[in-house]
């Protein structure tokens, strides 16, 4: 993405706006553009999933709930700076809050979001790559505990009505 950040920081070279004035809500809408991004590549490049399948992921990684998570398991290793954003972008008014999300969840998105804005603008892609990456693989494992923890819970069930079943065949 390193090509594509040049050729746009070279575009806007003399129009680029002292990052102070950018809105925190115009940096959540670069920020969940970047993160949308980065899922989709990384989806395309290490899954043979079909496409609306991977349309089915993304939209499951990219979501309120999702970003809030990843947020959440973030927020201690960022620096003064970055609190800073993430706090902006999260007091936000937005104005509305979509029908299907928790509205605590949106606001930790939304600071989520601008953080990887501001991020994406001040050319810090190592960060960028680093925080969005660390945020990814920890829901992608939390996942894959919930399934482990699934798969459990119904080999439990399944040995408890085996046991029940043999119980009645012992009492016929």
């Amino acid at each position: 993405m390193s090509k594509l950040l040049d050729l746009t920081a070279a575009e806007l070279k003399d129009r680029l706006l002292p990052l102070s004035s950018i809105k925190p809500l115009a940096l959540a809408y670069l920020g969940d553009t970047v993160l949308d991004l980065y899922v989709r590549t990384r989806l395309v490049a290490a899954t043979s999933l079909h496409p609306k399948q991977m349309h089915m992921k993304a939209s499951s990684l990219v979501n309120a709930a999702s970003q809030a998570a990843m947020m959440k398991y973030l927020k201690d290793s960022l620096t003064p700076e970055e609190q800073e954003v993430f706090r902006h972008g999260r007091n936000a008014h937005s104005g509305t809050i979509p029908r299907n999300q928790s509205p605590v969840d949106y606001k930790w998105a939304t600071g989520f979001e601008a953080l990887l804005g501001y991020l994406y603008l001040t050319e810090q892609e190592d960060r960028l790559y680093e925080l969005m990456r660390r945020g990814l693989d920890y829901l992608e494992h939390k996942d894959t505990e919930a399934e482990d923890s699934k798969e459990g819970e119904s080999t439990m069930i399944d040995e408890g009505e085996q046991g029940a079943n043999a119980k009645e065949k012992d009492n016929e």
